[in-house]
């Protein structure tokens, strides 16, 4: 099976030779969703966390990693890939108009849980309502 083809800007961020400055949430959700067509879960999930924690040490910023928002995120676009799939970004961000919202989260986290400094270093699971 042939791997997808990724945007140039997917391309960018495994080579971690993003400008920090130009990458904002969507981009964060484009990268996530291409490498979620070119690699199973456990392999995006893997090249994404470690290009964003790349991102953010770049920037001198490496506090500003948090490992919980990077898998919640990865696993929230790929669920939707699985239930919807799409046949191009755009038609998956029009699809899936929440996971466009940096607080789609919310519903499962609280702020103090998703911010805490043990979510930044290891995967935490949602609290119980």
């Amino acid at each position: 099976m042939n791997a997808p083809q990724v945007s140039k800007l997917t391309q960018t961020f495994e080579a971690h030779a993003i400008d920090n400055t130009t990458f904002g949430h969507r981009e964060h959700v484009q990268v996530a969703y291409d490498l979620l067509l070119k690699y199973d879960f456990i392999d995006a999930a893997a090249v994404y966390a470690k290009g964003i924690r790349a991102l953010a040490e770049n920037a001198g910023a490496p506090d500003k990693f948090n490992l919980t928002i990077t898998y919640a995120f990865m696993s929230l676009i790929a669920e939707r890939l699985a239930r919807t799939p799409a046949d191009s970004f755009d038609r998956f961000v029009s699809d899936n108009p929440d996971v466009m919202r940096k607080t789609v989260l919310d519903q499962w986290y609280s702020q103090d849980r998703l911010h805490s400094t043990m979510a930044r270093g290891i995967f935490l699971l949602p609290s119980a309502a």
